[in-house]
C-alpha cells in the first residue's frame, strides 16, 4: 500500500512538472524536395531537446514546429535542421552539410 500511494504521488508530481513546460508553436521555411528530405528535416529534431510535434510540407516548403521554450529556442532547432544539411529562412547549411544530402535532395540555394 505504501509502494501504491508512493507510486500515485510520483505520477501526480510529473503530470504537475509537465504542465510548466512552455509550450509554442511556430512556422517557417524549410528547402528541400522529397518525402526522404521530410524524414531529415523532422529526424533533426529530437523530443529529448523538448520537440513535441514537427511537420514539414514538401510542397509548401513550410514545417511546423511545437515544443518547449524552456528547453529548446527557435534558433536552436533551426541550427539543428542546418545541421542535417537543409536551409531555413533565417540559419543556412554549411556546403559541406548540404553536399551530404542524397542528390534528390539537393534542393537549388540561394545564393547568400
Amino acid at each position: 500500500m505504501k509502494n501504491l500511494k508512493f507510486l500515485i504521488t510520483a505520477v501526480l508530481l510529473c503530470m504537475g512538472l509537465a504542465a510548466f513546460a512552455q509550450k509554442t508553436t511556430e512556422t517557417f521555411k524549410v528547402y528541400g524536395n522529397c518525402g526522404m528530405c521530410k524524414e531529415h528535416i523532422e529526424g533533426a529534431l529530437k523530443k529529448k531537446d523538448g520537440v513535441f510535434k514537427k511537420d514539414w510540407d514538401k510542397d509548401t516548403k513550410m514545417i511546423t514546429v511545437t515544443y518547449d521554450t524552456s528547453k529548446i529556442t527557435l534558433t536552436q532547432i533551426k541550427q539543428k535542421i542546418a545541421d542535417a544539411g537543409y536551409d531555413s529562412d533565417e540559419i543556412h547549411a554549411t556546403d559541406e552539410a548540404y553536399n551530404k544530402l542524397h542528390k534528390c535532395c539537393q534542393y537549388a540555394r540561394a545564393k547568400n
